[in-house]
């Protein structure tokens, strides 16, 4: 009997679009010789599957499975493929411990740590991991302004600290546009962090653990037609080049798996997980977040990393799959 993958789909944040494309593309070239595949769609409290005749059925959220022609299906894995709330900030991974149902992400203490950007880098930091320099404010609490521009100079970066895909997030470079970039930030995210602007090269850096052996993707560049890879830059065909492998010196790119390798053991990463970087002229890695559910279509980065070194998309599906049953 093949075993049962639920896709897990959608989700309650900015990128809800995006995890619906990833899932669309994971059910499309995962190997169904394999496995016995659904796309479960989670959106707030509606959690549901759509049959081959259209008929919308509700999960059952006392033990994660639905009734299909009569037939009731549970699942052996759950393909996470949910980028942002609940997918990955550890709610849906503590929901499915609770079930005893395997994943294809981090727990849920890893999750929540990585997916809380500010408190991310302090543990980061922590292990000897450069951090750019910033100010971490909270919904309803007094932002001042001139505090803010004395501790990070300008320019500087603002985002909401929960969330992905640079949903909400600005570059200021003059301190009157900094206040309007807090409240865009603030509609996505009840938190907000403001980072100081690090020049230099982008970097990033692809590991996945299978069962057995551990990949590290080539290290890519990060080149963006805008001022930085924002939102638009991320989805938009030409606005960004993704390089394969990265213009840096062979001991640049040694370093940045070194230090992604350091981070995947440190934060006790599982699965697939990216890690970005800014490498400055000096010489100088500055981490600036970790991905724990990256994009998975064929146009995100980690399946690029992958086609470089001769692994498909169907290959890529099946390690992360494979590594938790």
């Amino acid at each position: 009997m093949k075993p049962k993958i639920a896709i897990a789909a959608g989700g309650n944040s900015g990128e809800y679009e995006i995890s619906l494309n990833s899932a669309g593309v994971i059910y499309e070239n995962m190997d169904q010789s394999k496995y016995d595949v659904y796309i479960i769609h989670i959106k707030s409290q509606d959690w549901t599957y759509q049959d081959s005749t259209g008929e919308i059925v509700e999960v059952d959220k006392n033990d994660f499975s639905i009734i299909v022609k009569g037939e009731k299906i549970t699942f052996d894995c759950v393909f996470i493929a949910i980028h942002g709330t609940p997918g990955e900030d550890g709610k849906l991974q503590g929901y499915f411990d609770l079930l005893g149902i395997p994943y294809t992400s981090c727990d849920l203490t890893t999750s929540a740590l990585t997916f809380n950007k500010s408190y991310c880098n302090r543990v980061v930091s922590s292990f000897g991991v450069k951090t750019p320099k910033s100010v971490h404010l909270f919904r309803n609490r007094e932002v001042e302004i001139p505090e803010i521009i004395e501790k990070l100079s300008l320019p500087c970066f603002v985002k909401p600290n929960n969330g992905g895909s640079s949903v909400g997030m600005s570059k200021v470079m003059a301190e009157e546009e900094l206040l309007k970039a807090v409240q865009i930030a603030f509609q996505e995210d009840d938190q907000v962090l403001i980072e100081e602007f690090i020049e230099g090269t982008e970097l990033t850096c692809g590991i996945i653990q299978s069962k057995e052996d551990r990949i590290i993707f080539p290290v890519t560049e990060i080149v963006s037609s805008k001022e930085f890879f924002d939102f638009e830059a991320k989805y938009t065909e030409g606005m960004a080049d993704e390089i394969v492998p990265a213009r840096v010196p062979e001991n640049v790119s040694a370093e940045c798996k070194q230090i992604s390798t350091l981070l995947y053991d440190k934060l006790n990463c599982h699965g697939l997980v990216r890690f970005d970087f800014i490498y400055t002229k000096n010489g100088e890695f500055y981490f600036l977040e970790v991905n724990t559910v990256p994009g998975l279509s064929e146009g995100s980065i980690v399946p690029k990393m992958a086609e470089a070194m001769g692994i498909s998309l169907e290959e890529l599906y099946d390690m992360m799959i494979q590594d938790v049953l």
